[in-house]
This record gives C-alpha cells, structure tokens and sequence, in this order.
C-alpha cells in the first residue's frame, strides 16, 4: 500500500500549527510558574517583614533597658565602620599614586 503524500503547503501548515499549539503550551507553563514563584516571593517578604519587625521590637526593648550599654554598643559600631571606610579611602589612595 503506497503512503499518500500530503502536499507541501499543507504539511507546512500543519507544522505551522502545531508549533503554534507547543508554544501557547509553553507560554502556559511558564506563566503557571511565573505565577508560584511571585506568590513565594511574596509569602517570603511577609515572612522576613515579620522577622524584621520583631527585631525591631528585640532591639527596641534592649536599648530601654540598657541605654549604657546600647550607646557604647552604638560607639563601637561607628568606630569600627569610620576605621574600615578610612582603611579603604586610604588604601585607594595608594593605588592611585603608583
């Protein structure tokens, strides 16, 4: 029994449709996932929202109780960041000499 061959315009069409069908598929599923990772995202910020606002609270109370040692806590911080931003300024100002 010989194969009916189908003519060249019709083949072509019927390729054409049927990557038009595998791409409106695709173009689904991507969007399906688009769709859950947005939504993950979202559960994960309110989750880190409220995580950072009961440090806030933590750090809050901390410094009520102890203004002491906050304020020397505090100094030390600014310390330390002022010694590191004048390490990095001055070590770029070396690199700039040479």
């Amino acid at each position: 029994m010989a194969a009916v061959q189908k003519p060249p315009k019709e083949l072509a069409a019927n390729v054409k449709d049927a990557a038009r069908k595998e791409a409106e598929r695709a173009k689904a599923k991507a969007q399906k996932e688009i769709e859950k990772a947005q939504k993950m995202m979202e559960r994960n910020l309110a989750k880190a929202k409220k995580e950072i606002a009961k440090a806030e609270k933590s750090v809050v109370t901390y410094i009520k109780k102890n203004p002491e040692k906050s304020a020397a806590i505090a100094a030390g911080i600014g310390a330390a960041i002022g010694a590191a931003v004048t390490a990095v300024v001055k070590s770029s100002g070396k690199k700039k000499r040479r």
